[in-house]
């Protein structure tokens, strides 16, 4: 074709339209251009040899021979050729740039549309099973797999029966390491999740550069850990909507439970007044076991919600002496002649906290050391600063708390496995002071050694008053 143009110049030039040796120069190197832009380097340095010959041979004196006589025109014929090779090269340089540019918009359009395909898709299953279809439809690929070790499973595209090699897959994975199967025109690729691979993705039949095979596998884990995100926070939020109803429910059933046991207590109250000496001791048991009913039905709605988040707090800066002093009448009655000893460190700051639920949740604390320890064992209860905190604790000489058990004393409905049967109780008393406690913003936390009794600690934040303005 080079040859063709060449004589289409001569041509031209010779026997149509007679002009000076610059214009046929000139017009050699725009064919030459155009030819390297279409062919290629090769057939444009080609051309430029011949075109130089051509030159000379029709264009310089003496005309008809390859002879020159002048020695200017050496330097012509070498500036001449000079200019059509440097030339080739740069048009070649600029139509293999254009195509490079063409080719990557096009493979960014191409990850563009993969995204969107898989940003479509909020079931991590179906998204495993659309992810090699989505990559057989956008990059025009012949098959594609996908294998997730956790599962030991191969996700393959229902487009054609090719299958790439599995055991190139795991190696991809377990080396974490992309490959490249230039014969076959093959890619093995770690999907990576920040540094760790958490699957592997093979391709077969697309010509892809390694910046866009890493990019797909960079969009398909970001794909699953979204899938994975979206399903995780459609579980949590249908584990708070059944907290809600959970709470809901419990609170009907309470409310259906006090409405008999008040009947009751009214009821037995006032026989008590009037019965005989035989009939009192029996209406004794069923006016106590209404309290007790009345008390678990209370720690039950107490403990529904706590959980649900329904409880308002009206938290303000108490001394933590009058949260225990507090605390200490309300279970006067309960701990009658048992001994108390309080110690509380000087010059304790206030802390934040709601009054009522702090002297609530340090009740329960009490409660439970008068219930597992002997009556004659005194009860020490103690408050220190340490750090933005202050400490207040609860000593018993119990039994004490094994290691084990120490680690479920604070769930629902846990007793210790040697006082279950007894000590009367549920099991609510310290999940519901650890629930009250954390929503102060404090902590509480445990102590025992068998034989020694136990210690119940909580923390509440000290008050460090209002935040004097800048």
């Amino acid at each position: 074709m080079s040859l063709v143009v060449l004589a289409g110049i001569i041509i031209f030039y010779r026997y149509v339209v007679h002009v000076n040796q610059t214009t046929v120069a000139l017009s050699f190197l725009l064919a030459i251009l155009a030819v390297s832009a279409v062919w290629g380097m090769a057939v444009s340095a080609f051309m430029s040899v011949l075109a130089m010959l051509s030159f000379n041979y029709f264009c310089l004196p003496p005309v008809g021979t390859f002879t020159i006589a002048d020695p200017q025109n050496w330097v012509a014929l070498l500036a001449f050729l000079v200019t059509a090779i440097t030339g080739s090269q740069l048009s070649s340089r600029i139509h293999k740039e254009a195509d490079e540019a063409h080719r990557r918009r096009r493979e960014v359009e191409r990850l563009y549309g993969f995204s969107r395909q898989l940003l479509g898709e909020g079931n991590v299953i179906q998204l495993m099973n659309a992810i090699p279809d989505y990559i057989v439809q956008s990059f025009e690929a012949g098959a594609s797999e996908l294998f997730l070790p956790q599962k030991d499973k191969f996700y393959r595209s229902g487009y054609g029966a090719a299958h790439l090699d599995e055991q190139k897959m795991k190696a991809a994975f377990l080396n974490d390491e992309v490959t490249l199967d230039a014969e076959h025109n093959q890619y093995f690729i770690p999907v990576r999740l920040g540094v760790r691979p958490i699957a592997s993705l093979g391709i077969s039949g697309a010509r892809l550069s390694r910046q866009s095979v890493e990019a797909v596998s960079t969009l398909v884990a970001i794909a699953i850990e979204r899938a994975r995100a979206v399903e995780q926070l459609g579980q949590t939020e249908a584990d708070r909507q059944g907290e809600r109803l959970k709470s809901a429910v419990l609170e009907s059933i309470t409310h259906d439970f006090r409405t008999p046991l008040t009947s009751m207590k009214a009821a037995v109250t006032s026989l008590l007044t009037s019965a005989d000496s035989n009939a009192i001791e029996l209406l004794t048991i069923i006016n106590e076991e209404c309290d007790r009913l009345n008390h678990l039905v209370a720690e039950a709605a107490e403990m529904a919600k706590l959980e649900a988040g329904e409880i308002t707090l009206d938290v303000t800066a108490v001394p933590i002496d009058e949260i225990i002093e507090a605390s200490l009448a309300h279970c006067k009655a309960a701990l009658s002649t048992r001994q108390v000893e309080v110690r509380i460190a000087p010059d304790l700051p206030p802390v934040r906290a709601d009054l009522e639920r702090a002297k609530e949740a340090l009740v329960q604390l009490i409660d439970n050391a008068n219930l597992y320890s002997p009556k004659e064992q005194p009860i020490t209860i103690t408050s220190e600063l340490t750090g933005d905190t202050v400490t207040t604790s609860v000593a018993d000489r119990g039994a004490g708390i094994d290691g084990f058990e120490q680690t479920m004393i604070f769930d629902k409905f846990y007793r210790g496995k040697d006082q279950r049967y007894l000590v009367r109780g549920t099991g609510m008393g310290l999940p519901i002071a650890k629930a009250l406690i954390a929503a102060q913003q404090g902590s509480i936390s445990v102590t025992s050694q068998l034989g020694y009794g136990s210690v119940f600690s909580f923390t509440l934040p000290v008050d460090h008053g209002p935040k004097e303005p800048r």
